[in-house]
């Protein structure tokens, strides 16, 4: 195991106990200890940077101002304004569905909307630990374009806001449309950068065997790279590869290593999986259970990056 400090991330704040990508939630994900906080951002119609995985408004956890949940997934967030936005309530999981079942833990925190980027940064700064790091996920769809803002406007704006934080050292931006990379890396060399993959069916994003360079790699063939994903990874010039854990093995965390790439998979809840992946060294993990991740880590007695105990 390397003796780097592992990155424990917790995603969407701590999605199996309290909502995702929440005020709350992120608040008690940083009460719990956890030091690298994962989130996905949108921008409104108005330029405002918000805290959202989905595009659309999702009914799986979305109320409205009546108190009823959504029906049908909502308006696409880059077509209403910051104060539209603001009227829903995100702070419970719909009853019966998927989701309430993937998330049996998940605490309700009534009340909860979705939040602008830059409140994050505040609730940080009003904590006053030096220690916390933001994995921010910039959700854009190359095959979807409508959906969210181009990648260079969206990327502009994201920066503006944590730039103004002064966080950016504290700040790594990911994604799996790398074509947002190239804008980071051009705009604003000096923030970290990570690759995200996936190559499990309709969502493979690296689409080694297609006869056309896949639309998500930026501008990069992946038959280039030797069916390789960890170097495809570092032809991005990002520093972090994070592929889905399914798709991860020993030999390609060696692989990366050895390219200089820092590795933490996503998103790894259950125990046996946890400790699965723990044992191939990899750097750091995102995790919906932080709470699981951090008692194995200290059963193991591995460290974890921020914590003040070593």
């Amino acid at each position: 195991m390397s003796k780097r400090p592992f990155d424990l991330q917790g995603h969407r704040g701590a999605r199996g106990l309290w909502p995702e990508n929440t005020l709350g939630g992120f608040e008690r994900a940083l009460a719990l200890g956890i030091k690298t906080l994962e989130l996905d951002c949108a921008m409104t119609s108005d330029g405002v940077v918000v805290i959202s995985h989905d595009p659309q408004l999702n009914p799986d956890h979305t109320r409205d101002e009546t108190g009823r949940f959504l029906s049908r997934p909502g308006p696409v967030i880059s077509t209403v304004n910051y104060a539209e936005l603001a009227r829903y309530d995100v702070g419970r999981i719909r009853p019966g569905t998927a989701y309430e079942r993937a998330h049996l833990q998940q605490q309700a925190l009534d009340g909860e909307r979705i939040p602008r980027l830059a409140e994050l940064y505040a609730l940080i700064d009003g904590r006053g630990d030096r220690a916390v790091r933001l994995n921010i996920e910039v959700k854009t769809f190359p095959l979807q374009p409508e959906l969210t803002a181009a990648p260079e406007a969206f990327v502009r704006a994201l920066l503006a806001v944590v730039e103004a934080s002064g966080m950016a050292a504290a700040t790594t931006i990911q994604c799996f449309d790398w074509r947002v990379l190239n804008c980071v890396q051009r705009l604003a060399p000096g923030i970290a950068t990570g690759a995200l993959t996936d190559q499990q069916g309709d969502d493979d994003t690296v689409q080694f065997d297609q006869p056309l360079p896949s639309p998500w790699l930026g501008g990069l063939d992946a038959r280039q790279f030797g069916r390789s994903v960890p170097h495809l990874a570092k032809a991005s010039g990002a520093g972090t590869w994070s592929p889905d854990y399914l798709d991860l093995s020993s030999a390609q965390v060696a692989e990366a290593h050895q390219l200089g790439l820092l590795v933490a998979p996503w998103t790894v809840n259950e125990p046996a999986e946890l400790e699965r992946i723990l044992a191939m060294d990899v750097d750091g993990m995102i995790t919906d259970r932080p709470d699981l991740l951090r008692a194995i880590l200290r059963d193991q007695g591995l460290a974890e990056r921020g914590d003040d105990r070593v």
